[in-house]
């Protein structure tokens, strides 16, 4: 039999026993490279609040006179470069030794770089001599550094898709976890440059990427890049479908199986494709739980904007004979019913099909939602905020699909993003212009097609058989589409989320434009968008003498 003093050690030995594997267990790092690598192809993840929540940030070279839109003139000012030493648009410069560095992100605390962006700069290939330095937790040896655009444009140590060269830019997915900061300096002046990131809660845990953790990540990221390029549905489920002839005005229905489950994909094939107008008046509607959570044209649902323009992403495909994917995981409670409407004046015919599998519905399962804005005219001047969205709750935003009709020739996109999260005072996001917030850059001249996982250019009008002789004829003039869903660069909010575009054209005229938008919420999450028939027919129509596909 113990003594009490005996019980008493046993007891407080117990205890260390205990406390030492608490303390160990919340040392031990919950988000690593490795962890980042696989949310990125989890779509169950996105459909679920975060555990660990985040605010996405972005340090870009935005025109630093843009304090406040009550300013109007400095919020509208469009230098958001650097050219000269007079430029401030990045952090600070330091001296050391005699040489200089440029900082562009020094953030301390929990985070990981999601998405890097950077543009080429006179040429269709990497044309500069900086070199960048990535420091991670203040240790004075870099974890990445060389050429600013060769390090992240898929030629250098990242591969592709991760890092890829984009229309006259680098971009790149590779996420960066770090535990206590991330600095990251040139050793030149920078031009334009975007690195965007995952501020963390100060209590997460998060493992520093080291260089032995970027090569022992290397299978990893060729695993994740093949699954990103030949995107599949991974769980088996009930298909549901129906085949209907839509008038004018009319409209089909199917409800899903009842109880906790999940749409894992959605196909749509329409007849008359062949008339562009049909992807606009032709609407998807959705309705969750006895709540309506998509209402959107099915161009801009599905990311191909007006007419069927072809590409393949990650969450959605769209190919050359009519047939439109969408993978995006739609959890759901009871029940689900899934409508098409048809507002056109012409019949169509319309496949459709819903995979359904399983679900476990929790606290953290959240609705897919998907809504429309149009306008025409959109007056160029003076100049002003486009709002996409604007939504009031709990979710995370995840993607956008932006159709412009641009009328003349000169470039139309040199406005920011500017993204505010739960009511602060300045974004938390704040872009260099609408190509760039799509992964591209050099807009007047880019307008060729290009695709990847996670953002395309699908459609360009002013490129194709008939408006093409010289590349020296680019232009932007005509109908464009510029499509994204977001990565590890999803947009959490607890409150309240305001995406607005700028609209900066180089002409005084009145553009069309048309966006759908698309998140995860709580069913009482809501937005300022609704069902509006009346823009969706109408139709901004092409400049005069413009030719017709």
């Amino acid at each position: 039999m113990r003594s009490p003093l005996s019980k008493r050690s046993y007891s407080l030995s117990v205890f260390c026993v205990l406390f030492t594997v608490m303390s160990f267990a919340q040392k031990t790092p919950e988000i690593t490279v490795e962890t980042l690598l696989q949310d990125m192809v989890d779509r169950d993840a996105v459909a679920r609040f975060p555990k660990h929540n985040f605010r996405l940030k972005q340090e870009s070279s935005y025109n630093r006179a843009s304090k406040t839109p009550k300013d109007t003139v400095g919020w509208f000012t469009n230098h958001d470069y650097n050219s000269s030493d007079k430029d401030r648009n990045f952090i600070r410069i330091e001296e050391k030794n005699g040489k200089k560095s440029w900082v562009l992100m020094d953030y301390t605390g929990p985070g990981a770089i999601v998405r890097t962006w950077m543009p080429f700069l006179k040429s269709d290939k990497p044309d500069t001599d900086i070199q960048i330095k990535i420091f991670l937790d203040g240790n004075d040896e870099p974890v990445f550094e060389g050429n600013m655009l060769g390090l992240l444009d898929g030629t250098g140590a990242i591969p592709y898709p991760l890092a890829h060269q984009s229309m006259r830019s680098a971009v790149s997915f590779y996420p960066i976890p770090f535990a206590k900061r991330c600095k990251i300096t040139t050793d030149a002046m920078p031009f334009f440059y975007q690195f965007t990131y995952r501020a963390y809660n100060d209590e997460v845990s998060v493992k520093t990427l080291t260089k032995a953790d970027f090569k022992n990540s290397l299978p990893l990221v060729k695993q994740v890049g093949e699954r990103l390029l030949k995107p599949k549905v991974a769980h088996l489920g009930e298909v549901v479908s129906f085949t209907a002839q839509l008038d004018s005005n009319t409209e089909k229905s199917v409800s899903l199986p009842k109880g906790h489950a999940a749409i894992r994909e959605l196909r749509l094939k329409l007849d008359n494709y062949q008339n562009p107008e049909v992807t606009r008046t032709v609407v998807l509607k959705i309705e969750c739980d006895g709540q309506q959570t998509v209402w959107c044209p099915i161009g801009d649902f599905f990311g191909s904007g007006i007419g069927l323009n072809p590409y393949q992403g990650w969450y959605r495909t769209v190919r050359e004979d009519g047939t439109m994917t969408c993978r995006w995981v739609m959890p759901y409670q009871k029940s689900v019913k899934i409508s098409v409407v048809n507002l056109g004046d012409e019949s169509i015919q319309v496949d459709l099909k819903a995979t359904v599998g399983d679900w476990q519905w929790d606290a953290e399962s959240m609705y897919f939602n998907a809504a429309w804005k149009g306008q025409y005219p959109v007056p160029t001047r003076p100049f002003s905020d486009w709002n996409y969205v604007t939504l009031k709750g709990r979710g995370v935003y995840v993607g956008d699909a932006l159709t412009i009709m641009n009328p003349v020739k000169k470039w139309w996109g040199e406005g920011d993003e500017r993204i505010w999260v739960d009511g602060e005072d300045f974004p938390s996001i704040f872009g260099t212009g609408t190509e760039d917030y799509y992964a591209y850059s050099w807009g007047g001249v880019s307008t060729d097609f290009y695709e990847h996982p996670f953002h395309a250019q699908p459609k360009s009008h002013v490129y194709n058989k008939l408006n093409r002789k010289t590349t020296q004829e680019r232009n932007t003039q005509g109908y464009s589409t510029e499509t994204r869903s977001r990565a590890l660069d999803v947009m959490p909010f607890e409150h309240s989320l305001q995406l607005d575009m700028e609209v900066w054209s180089g002409t005084d005229c009145d553009m069309g434009y048309g966006v759908g938008v698309y998140w995860y919420g709580d069913k009482q999450t809501t937005s300022n968008r609704s069902a509006n028939e009346k823009e969706v027919l109408n139709i901004p129509p092409l400049p005069e003498g413009f030719p017709k596909q």
